[in-house]
């Protein structure tokens, strides 16, 4: 079901206040590219269903693409998923999340790129070390990694969601599982401390940030975070397709949107995800929302080790042998262009028309020949 209200129209609403309210020219262009998704403004095309008992007509706009439109990520995370299937093994899984420190938060609007580049080679350097311990596993593990930065009120929380397969390969090519089936792959307590230490020096050594801020960053304990085991291998990939391409906030949270307010739904995490009520005016929800917006050409997912594209084509066949293939699930196979009217024709398009310019009377002019359009308006 469509929602009521969404993030492009709020940003429609303020189109000429965006560039007061965000960093940088590139954020600013991300919400005017999203503020004008599948609307004429970016032009559209005609479809007509091939099912020759349908023949279902439907003008449709075209989107922006942009990943953080909380309208164009559909498509890319059925494809993502798909394609993720082939690579798992018959093994448990686990997912890690690492979660910078508040005070980070100031260095992080200054210089994402480096920030982030910095939790992601810090986090991988982590579980890197941790597998090759014998006291732990003693192998070459993998690790898939997806970069959010959002809380559920919109602030800036950076955080990594990794998910880790419980074993590696040793250097004779053999799977060597984890220790154990408890809850934890490593233990987090001694990740946590790690990771601070490494990610701390890494910093010193990029940039020269005051004193004071080390100082806090080692007063709180930093939090590496582990969930239980996946119960098996194929919930694995439908919740990463949760994570890989999703926005700061969907539309389906939006409640409202009067009075120059924006009131949207929230869990709280702090009371066991109890689902509440936020307002912001209009101006701090943009605001907050292009704090979420990427650098140009940052990669948000990331693939290490055993699950890299350098090596996983050799060593994921490999061990699917050795290990068999994890039994999946039937999915319901996404049909891209499917009519939506008969679900069984693809849409075809017959015309195509530009940006700002009167669709109708051009698609009439260019298709007169087909009476049951000229019925469609």
């Amino acid at each position: 079901m469509k929602p009521r209200h969404e993030v492009a129209d709020i940003l429609r609403l303020h189109m000429p206040d965006i560039p007061a309210l965000t960093a940088n020219s590139w954020q600013a262009r991300a919400l005017q590219a999203i503020a004008i998704c599948r609307t004429e403004a970016l032009g559209g095309h005609v479809d007509e269903c091939s099912n020759p008992d349908c023949r279902h007509i439907q003008i449709s706009y075209n989107s922006c693409r942009n990943r953080h439109c909380p309208k164009c990520q559909g498509n890319k995370r059925e494809e993502w998923i798909s394609k993720r299937e082939s690579d798992l093994l018959d093994v448990p899984y686990y997912h890690i999340v690492f979660t910078l420190p508040a005070a980070l938060n100031k260095v992080c609007l200054y210089d994402p790129a480096l920030i982030y580049g910095l939790l992601f080679q810090t986090a991988w350097s982590v579980i890197k070390s941790f597998a090759a311990n014998p006291k732990f596993l003693g192998a070459k593990t993998g690790m898939v990694a997806i970069l959010h930065t959002w809380g559920q009120n919109l602030s800036l929380h950076p955080h990594l969601h990794c998910i880790v397969p419980g074993g590696g390969v040793s250097g004779s090519n053999k799977w060597i599982p984890a220790k154990g089936k408890g809850k934890y792959l490593f233990p987090v307590k001694a990740m946590s401390k790690v990771f601070r230490a490494r990610f701390t020096e890494s910093l010193r050594k990029k940039t020269k940030l005051p004193s004071g801020l080390y100082k806090a960053l080692f007063e709180k304990q930093w939090v590496v975070y582990c969930k239980r085991p996946f119960f098996c291998p194929s919930h694995v990939v439908e919740y990463l397709g949760r994570y890989t391409h999703k926005t700061a906030i969907g539309n389906h949270r939006i409640q409202n949107i009067e009075n120059n307010e924006v009131l949207f739904k929230a869990k709280d995490y702090r009371h066991g995800g109890k689902v509440h009520q936020i307002k912001l005016s209009h101006q701090e929800f943009i605001r907050r929302f292009s704090l979420h917006i990427l650098p140009k050409g940052f990669v948000r997912m990331r693939h290490y080790g055993i699950l890299s594209n350098a090596l996983k084509k050799k060593i994921i066949p490999e061990q699917q042998q050795s290990l068999g293939k994890p039994d999946l699930p039937k999915r319901k196979v996404y049909v891209h262009r499917q009519c939506p009217q008969c679900c069984k024709g693809l849409m075809q398009t017959l015309y195509t028309f530009e940006g700002r310019a009167p669709p109708l009377q051009l698609v009439l002019k260019k298709l007169k020949q087909k009476s049951y359009l000229l019925q469609l308006f």
